[in-house]
Order: structure tokens, then C-alpha cells, then sequence
């Protein structure tokens, strides 16, 4: 059975994925520089990938009216964001 989506699910469903693909990219960055410096680091573009990713995600679970994946990213925001305001101070 096919199932049909109308333009507005079809849209929900790229902005949710589109999320997706920005937060896994933070752990792919990560992985490439850690194995480059042979070491576990953390650089700034984890924090931006982490941050748009999950706001990308807080608000594709807004839509969906989803509590637990809500609460679960508006935390995350807050400690990305918190994490670059914390490196640019120390800049």
C-alpha cells in the first residue's frame, strides 16, 4: 500500500530530517578532527552544528507537539549555546 503525503507533511518530514543530517554532522566533524589530531577533540563547529541542529529539531517536535523530544531539545539549545558563549568569552 503507498502511502500519499500532502505538500505540508512532505515538508515536516525534510525539516525533521534536515535536522537529522545537522546533528549527525557534528559527530562526523568530530570524528575527522580527533582522528587527525590523534586525540578526542571538540571543535567550534560541533557547538554550531549541535545548536542549529537541534533548533531545527525543537521546532520540527513543536510541530509534531512532541513533550519528551521537546524538553529533550530546548535543553540541548541551552547547553550549545551556553558552550559558545563560554569559547567567545574566552577568546
Amino acid at each position: 500500500k503507498v502511502i500519499e503525503l500532502d505538500i505540508m507533511e512532505k515538508f515536516w518530514i525534510f525539516v525533521g530530517l534536515f535536522g537529522q543530517l545537522l546533528f549527525f554532522m557534528r559527530f562526523l566533524v568530530q570524528w575527522i578532527v580527533s582522528e587527525r589530531e590523534k586525540k578526542s577533540v571538540i571543535p567550534l563547529q560541533f557547538w554550531y552544528y549541535s545548536l542549529f541542529g537541534s533548533l531545527i529539531l525543537l521546532i520540527y517536535s513543536i510541530h509534531k507537539r512532541d513533550i519528551v523530544f521537546i524538553l529533550g531539545q530546548s535543553a540541548g539549545f541551552f547547553f550549545y549555546t551556553r558552550n559558545l558563549i563560554l569559547i567567545y568569552k574566552k577568546k
